[in-house]
């Protein structure tokens, strides 16, 4: 399960968009804010019958708790910490960048404003997470 934490409607339709038509091997779920992340991540609330993460796409700018704070609960999380990060963010910020893979992200990659680059970006990913990388134990 790939599992998106984007506020915007049009951020995380482009995103789910972009990882059909790169042949996205595993489902999507779509988390608004840290809250219903963790809740995801952790199998409660609404989220009770959710897979475990295979990969998660995180945005920085989140409403409440930023996707900063969310990206140090997950990795700070045993039961969480092995579950690929990706930070899928407009932010170009070095100090942020720095952050984020001080606080354990797995990469960092820019949204293109251009869609088709972004659609080609989503793709490696697909491709790079679901067809290069072997995940933790216990993934789909």
């Amino acid at each position: 399960m790939i599992v998106v934490v984007e506020d915007s409607d049009e951020d995380f339709e482009a995103t789910a968009r972009a990882l059909q038509k790169a042949g996205s091997p595993r489902p999507l779920v779509r988390c608004r804010n840290s809250r219903e992340a963790l809740d995801c991540l952790h199998a409660r609330g609404r989220f009770a019958h959710a897979r475990p993460a295979d990969l998660v796409l995180l945005d920085l700018n989140l409403p409440g708790t930023d996707g900063r704070a969310v990206l140090k609960a997950i990795k700070a999380d045993p039961a969480t910490a092995a579950v690929p990060v990706v930070v899928l963010t407009t932010s170009t910020s070095p100090d942020d960048v720095a952050a984020c893979y001080r606080d354990g992200a797995s990469s960092y990659v820019v949204k293109s404003v251009d869609y088709r680059q972004f659609v080609a970006t989503v793709a490696t990913l697909v491709a790079y997470w679901f067809g290069a990388v072997r995940l933790p134990p216990g993934r789909t």
